[in-house]
């Protein structure tokens, strides 16, 4: 592999103008698709095969008006008793009138015909049906709905607009923006050089670009959730610079050792780029993997995120290697110029000696010499930051999370102040005979039984199909949407009329389908969790012909993971130090954020991974003692995946001052994850770990070694190659 990535790298450099000429053609061809051919994301997740999914199918089916977006209008009147007044119903009924004329609505439903009018004669909630789904309403018709009551704010009412036709999608500019602009900082002090950090950071963004062009273009044919293109392009921007800066820097490693340009940039993807290439592959598989969870909208994330990954790795083979034949030695520093003139070390030999005393070589004398009481400090550590993992609790998010003073959050407040928070997460009880006889005569013990449940407050009376076959019953809990009583609350219900003969009795809403997907979710965790895990142990053994050295990075990855969870759930369920990160409401955690940092985690750790340990193996193999070929990894890698790592903390960080808690949430468990996994396991635990393995870290049984295919990526058989061709340069 290591060859024919040498081939590459030369081959892209000696033919430089041609390939960012096919590079730059692709961006602008798929951008023009983009914008041609894109269509809107979508904003409702589906989960088929749950009772609540195939309640929505049926209402889609047979009860079509009942299955389109529903909206709320919740308001309240400037004094108590107002709206048992002449003039205050009057207030109420041009509202109920105004949102029923609105283009896209079926109708508005009178709150005093409903009985949704507080005792108090102060709030009222109008009930808004949409004729399409939310991802159907235009913004149009969302803004439209949004301005509803206008006239009665102007005479002191508060009139606030909500429900899930309200939801939009994030937007994105200033979280990006913020991680690129620390990114670029970073690649400054690294490299000393603003031609190497630009052509890094060039690199990135046009690969980015690409990706998100590209996914663009195929959401005219393939939906995609509003989630998917912030996870696609959060993703592909960390990896991107990430990658395009490990092949940056053993470029400008092997000008130091004296090689002329376009064979220091065949021996930079030939070595940088195999682990390049292998950490590519890991997080693409990992996310890839996604799909055996067989739900729909987390399948589309993980292709999503995979496709800009893919591009990331191809860009940085190809493109990268073009940029840096017109850089040439200008992405060293004057400094490095100045010495690389006065010094021709030999091809691929060592660091010079002065490098010997730089940091990296340092901690790793320093973390050897301490071992055991590193480790011990280390795991006590990591373990004390994931004991709030065992209070995880998952959910889809609701209006209550919003940030305050949104309008979401507005009408959830309002709604929840003078109704109780029930009425924020009304479940929807759908009963489906063969006839009209046999649903008429269900429809009464469904509401007596339901009726009965505990924690319910109310259930309104039934709505029926034209042909009255399909009757929907509208149910009130007394909890909120996230509260673990309404979710003790679905299954209860569910248990209740399960026994109805002669009809189809399903339990459905935005609340019972969010409990539904959390529990798959959190069914399916373990499963992908021991992919994953085995996923690692085989890649790894691939790799650096062990058995200990896959087990210890997979029991690295599996503390990274823990640490990370209790932290997210610490500060975004628990609420300590919200403030910090601007979270106004604490709540579950979205019921996908962890199967989903697990599959992002394991391709970024198994990055650093890579590209520290290949360094120790390939000194070992070469004659150096374990003890020696751990500091060396150590001290060559060091700095780089430092960088590395600031750069991807600042891109995932940039995200947390996004106003959606669900991206906020993610920005902040990837950049806590990255920061565990590189500075704590692999920079720390790692070479701890090794040096008291010694030799036994490389050991791997005879038949399992001749079973393995080779796959070479600390560049063994492109040594033999160059010395084969050249033994005089070589």
């Amino acid at each position: 592999m290591a060859t024919s990535l040498y081939r590459l790298g030369r081959g892209s450099m000696r033919r430089r103008r041609l390939v960012v000429a096919l590079w730059l053609a692709l961006l602008v061809g798929l951008g023009l698709a983009a914008a041609t051919l894109s269509g809107p994301t979508a904003n409702n997740l589906t989960m088929p095969g749950t009772e609540s999914q195939r309640a929505q199918d049926l209402l889609a089916e047979q009860f079509p008006t009942a299955s389109g977006a529903t909206g709320t209008v919740a308001v309240k009147a400037p004094a108590a008793g107002q709206l048992g007044t002449p003039e205050g119903q009057a207030v109420v009924k041009g509202i109920t009138q105004e949102a029923a004329t609105l283009p896209g609505v079926v109708g508005a439903a009178d709150p005093f015909t409903a009985r949704a009018v507080t005792p108090d004669g102060r709030y009222a909630l109008i009930q808004v049906q949409f004729t399409e789904g939310r991802d159907e309403v235009t913004d149009e018709q969302r803004t439209a709905f949004e301005k509803v009551g206008a006239a009665a704010e102007a005479q002191g009412w508060q009139v606030a607009p909500g429900g899930e036709v309200i939801d939009s999608a994030p937007e994105f500019g200033t979280a990006e923006a913020i991680g690129v602009a620390v990114a670029a900082i970073v690649l400054v002090i690294t490299f000393g050089s603003l031609v190497a950090a630009g052509m890094t950071m060039l690199n990135a963004l046009i690969g980015v670009g690409v990706g998100m062009a590209g996914l663009f273009a195929l959401n005219g044919v393939v939906e995609l959730t509003t989630t998917a293109p912030i996870i696609a392009l959060m993703l592909g921007l960390a990896v991107g610079i990430d990658y395009s800066l490990f092949i940056t820097s053993r470029y400008r490693q092997n000008l130091l050792d004296g090689l002329p340009p376009d064979e220091a940039v065949g021996r930079a993807v030939g070595t940088a780029g195999s682990a390049v290439l292998f950490a590519g592959m890991t997080v693409v598989i990992a996310l890839a993997g996604l799909a055996v969870v067989g739900i729909p909208f987390l399948t589309v994330m993980g292709l999503a995120a995979a496709g800009t990954v893919t591009v990331a790795v191809l860009v940085a083979l190809t493109l990268q290697p073009a940029l840096l034949g017109f850089a040439g030695r200008r992405v060293l520093s004057r400094k490095q110029r100045a010495a690389a003139r006065e010094s021709a070390a030999a091809a691929d030999g060592g660091a010079p000696a002065v490098a010997r005393s730089a940091f990296g070589f340092r901690w790793a004398r320093l973390v050897i010499r301490f071992r055991l009481p590193v480790i011990l400090v280390s795991l006590v550590g990591l373990g004390a930051l994931a004991l709030p993992a065992s209070d995880m609790r998952l959910a889809l998010p609701d209006a209550g999370s919003e940030p305050v003073g949104s309008p979401a959050r507005v009408s959830y407040d309002l709604i929840s102040e003078g109704f109780g928070p029930g009425f924020t997460g009304r479940l929807a009880v759908v009963v489906a005979g063969d006839d009209r006889q046999a649903t008429a005569a269900a429809v009464p013990q469904v509401t007596a039984l339901v009726q009965r449940t505990e924690n319910v407050l109310a259930v309104a009376p039934p709505q029926f199909s034209p042909d009255g076959r399909t009757a929907l019953l509208g149910v009130v809990p007394k909890t909120g949407p996230t509260d673990p009583a309404t979710e003790t609350l679905v299954h209860d219900i569910r248990d209740a009329v399960g026994g109805i003969q002669g009809a189809d009795v399903l339990l459905t809403g935005r609340t019972a389908i969010g409990i539904d997907i959390s529990e798959k979710l959190s069914d399916a965790l373990p499963v992908y969790l021991l992919l994953v895990v085995g996923l690692s142990v085989l890649l790894l053994m691939l790799v650096f012909r062990s058995l200990l050295v896959p087990v210890k990075a997979a029991l690295g990855f599996l503390l990274t993971v823990a640490a990370t969870f209790g932290l997210t759930v610490a500060v975004f369920q628990q609420g300590h130090l919200a403030d910090l990160v601007g979270l106004d409401t604490p709540s579950p955690l979205v019921s996908f954020l962890p199967i989903l940092l697990i599959g992002i985690l394991f391709g970024l750790a198994m990055d650093y991974e890579v590209f520290l340990v290949s360094r120790m193996r390939e000194d070992f193999v070469h004659g150096d003692t374990a003890r020696q070929a751990t500091i060396n990894g150590m001290g060559h890698g060091a700095r780089v995946v430092t960088a590395a790592a600031i750069i991807m903390i600042s891109v995932f960080g940039g995200f947390i001052f996004m106003d959606d808690p669900t991206i906020k949430s993610m920005g902040f468990a990837l950049a806590a994850g990255v920061a565990i996994d590189a500075f704590v396991v692999r920079m720390t635990i790692v070479p701890a770990v090794m040096s008291l393995l010694g030799d036994k870290a490389w050991w791997l049984p005879r038949w399992l070694d001749r079973a393995l295919p080779k796959v070479d990526v600390e560049g063994d058989g492109l040594r033999t190659h160059l010395r084969e061709e050249n033994p005089a340069n070589a």
